[in-house]
């Protein structure tokens, strides 16, 4: 059959075409999102790895110190847990209270899912406006760290501000879907993508990790 055949343009799509479509379009998205996070991630604490042995090695060896590991410790530190703010967020890795989630309608926890996402979306917001305030106040009075380095702190503090505007951004577009979720009514497709793991989803994502892992290491089960 030819792609003509296949798809005719002419033709609009059903509803549901359309909704599994856009759904689609969102997964590919995220996941490009969260894999070129998680590189970055994995890639930050490989480089200050390669710092802490270089440094150790230095130290006992050659009775020298670069006097900046714990430095860039701290910055990795600072850096990557905004990382992760995204990465547990597409994850839905966030810690829910749901001890009454599942005594609610479906409605009613819909209306719970949009609630959780919103806030947090609004939270992500406050945040990235305080601390645009802390970096203003940095470039003004040119503040360095009281390290042997004496780095300007204006350079850690922009990657990290850009790691929470990442997850500012990431917070609200999520929302934004839930909102129209909701109005649109698409009660099952929001209760899919935002509800909190159950214990059956986390067991499963358990499993599946070990056999890639046994994959991976020619282990078999």
């Amino acid at each position: 059959m030819s792609p003509a055949a296949q798809f005719d343009p002419s033709v609009p799509l059903t509803p549901a075409a359309a909704g599994a479509a856009s759904t689609n379009a969102v997964t590919s998205l995220k996941d490009r999102i969260e894999t070129v996070l998680a590189m970055v991630f994995g890639a930050i604490f490989i480089v200050f790895a390669f710092v802490v042995s270089i440094e150790t090695i230095c130290r006992k060896v050659f009775n020298f110190s670069l006097q900046g590991a714990d430095e860039l410790g701290g910055y990795a530190l600072a850096v990557g847990s905004t990382i992760a703010f995204s990465l547990a967020l597409m994850g839905r890795c966030h810690i829910r209270v749901d001890v009454f989630h599942e005594r609610f309608s479906r409605r009613g926890q819909a209306l719970l899912n949009w609630l959780s996402i919103a806030s947090l979306a609004s939270f992500g917001l406050f945040i990235v406006y305080v601390a645009f305030k802390v970096l203003a106040d940095t470039l003004e009075y040119g503040s360095t760290a009281q390290t042997p380095w004496a780095t300007p702190l204006i350079w850690p503090q922009s990657v990290w501000y850009l790691g929470l505007v990442t997850f500012a951004l990431v917070a609200s577009g999520y929302a934004i879907r839930a909102s129209r979720l909701l109005l649109g009514g698409q009660i099952d497709a929001l209760l899919k993508d935002f509800s909190p793991k159950s214990a059956k989803e986390e067991l499963k994502e358990e499993l599946d990790d070990l056999s890639q892992r046994q994959a991976t290491t020619g282990v078999s089960s």
